[in-house]
Formats: structure tokens, sequence, C-alpha cells
């Protein structure tokens, strides 16, 4: 299967009558934030699609830095894709329990490590159980391939990217945090961690892009009617932002299905840019 043959979202029905191809991988992305009391490893061992594979945000991350589950290094991105038995020739297929929330942050981070060839299964695992799919208890026994990764730096941003945006204002950040965490009126789930934004920055709540009820994406038109007025003046680039990188990663899903792919994700997002003593921060 090429990469022009593997839609970005695909519906439970296709990975149905696909998911047994010998060039196709499924990984389980769901994951909680900390305050949820959930465990999203011990949820995929009570029941996951059959052969998917567990990605680890955290785990899957930089030990080295002090913000949660920071893109790790190219070299430890390609061994522990590779120890989940993915090769760069495989279609990777990601989805997550809520519908989409943590699936979009794996597509990202294949996509800033090379591999193109990932798609998101739109409305997560109850959509796969709408359509009576097949389920798989447990963890199971992976054979390790080889994964090479090719890092595209431009997909990414950094704290001093973003401390000389303010300056430059090379980039329009949007934060997909609720609006009530945007404005400041309601508290981080990080305890002692400031409220509000960036400055400049806009809101676009990440779950503004899902069905009410499904948490399957938007139609396209829909999609396209909400996102493009938000696109920026020429020459200027997209940034997306939101508590830890997660969710930004589905505004920048959200952009990649009408065609925008020229974005970025702030990798440390609000947790980073609010933990320093020194960022001017707006509410309202």
């Amino acid at each position: 299967m090429t990469t022009s043959e593997l839609p970005s979202l695909v519906e439970a029905g296709w990975l149905k009558e696909n998911i047994d191809r010998s060039d196709l991988r499924v990984i389980d992305a769901s994951w909680h934030m900390p305050t949820s009391g959930r465990n999203a490893r011990e949820e995929y061992g009570n029941g996951h699609l059959p052969g998917a594979v567990f990605f680890d945000i955290d785990a899957v991350s930089d030990p080295t830095h002090d913000m949660p589950h920071m893109l790790p290094q190219p070299v430890d991105f390609e061994k522990a894709v590779a120890d989940l038995g993915i090769r760069n020739d495989d279609c990777v297929v990601v989805y997550d329990v809520h519908g989409l929330f943590s699936a979009a942050r794996v597509w990202w981070m294949f996509r800033v490590f090379g591999h193109e060839k990932v798609a998101i299964l739109n409305g997560g695992l109850e959509a796969w159980k709408a359509v009576n799919g097949a389920m798989e208890t447990g963890f199971p026994n992976v054979t390790a391939s080889r994964f090479r990764a090719t890092y595209h730096a431009e997909r990414v941003r950094s704290l001093k990217d973003m401390e000389h945006n303010l300056v430059e204002n090379r980039d329009l950040v949007i934060d997909a945090r609720s609006a009530a965490r945007f404005s400041g009126e309601a508290p981080e789930p990080r305890p002692g961690l400031r409220g509000g934004h960036m400055p400049g920055a806009k809101n676009l709540p990440f779950d503004t892009l899902l069905e009410m009820d499904s948490k399957k994406v938007l139609p396209i038109s829909k999609l396209r009617s909400l996102l493009a007025p938000l696109a920026p003046a020429s020459g200027q680039g997209l940034v997306f932002s939101c508590g830890t990188g997660v969710t930004a990663c589905v505004l920048a899903f959200g952009f990649h299905l009408i065609g925008k792919d020229d974005t970025a994700v702030y990798d440390g997002s609000w947790t980073e840019w609010a933990s320093q003593s020194d960022t001017p921060v707006e509410v309202g």
C-alpha cells in the first residue's frame, strides 16, 4: 500500500476490511490526563483491536527533559517503533479510546520522524465496536523490526522559538485548550501552573473539530469552513499549542485534512511556557 492509497483518516469499515494486510500495523495510542485516575496500558490489555500494539506517549519521550512526554531523540524513536514491530514500509493506523485525542499526537510524531504512511481511525475504539470489530486482550509477543527515522525540524517549535516569535511574529499561534483555560478563568490541571495564554495567541478548542456524540472528525466541508478563516496571512506560519503538546496535534491533523500541511506544534506547549518565570502571559 502506498502513501496515496492510505487515507489520512480511515473509517472503521475500511479498517475492518484491511486489518489483515501484511503491510498494515495498528497502534493503540490511548493516553489519559494524569488527574483522570485511568491507566491506558491496563485498558489496552483488557481489550484492543486485533494485532494492535500499545504506544506509550509518556515512555516514548525525552527522559532528560523536565516537561512531560517531550519528543524523543530520533534514535530513541527508531528503537521504540522497531520494538513494536513496525517497519518503514508499513502503513500505520492509530486510534485511541476517546474518539480523537492522543492518537493525533502519535500521528504527528510519526510524521515528525519522516513516516508519512500514517492514518487515524475516525471515531477511535467506539467506532470500531460500532461495526462489530473483533477485539483481543492481553499483550502480544512482538518481533522487533528495523525502523529508520528522518527528523523534520520544521514541524516542531521549541520554547526559544516561541520567545523569538513574540518579537518576530513569524507564526500565528492557535491554542487547543478549552476557552476557560485559555482565558485563565479555569485552573490548569497541573497544580501551581499559571493560567492564561501566550500573547497574540488565538483559541480553538480541539473538540470543536469533532462531532459531539460520535467524537468523529467533522465532515471535510464543515472542517474547511471552520479552519480556513483561521489560516494566517501570507508569509506567516501556523503553530499549535495546548497543555502538553497532545491535543495541539488534533489541530495539526485537522489542518492537514483540509490541505494545509506547513504547520508546526509547540512541543512543550502551555506547561512549558507557564512554568517559566519570565514568559509573558495574557488573560481574558
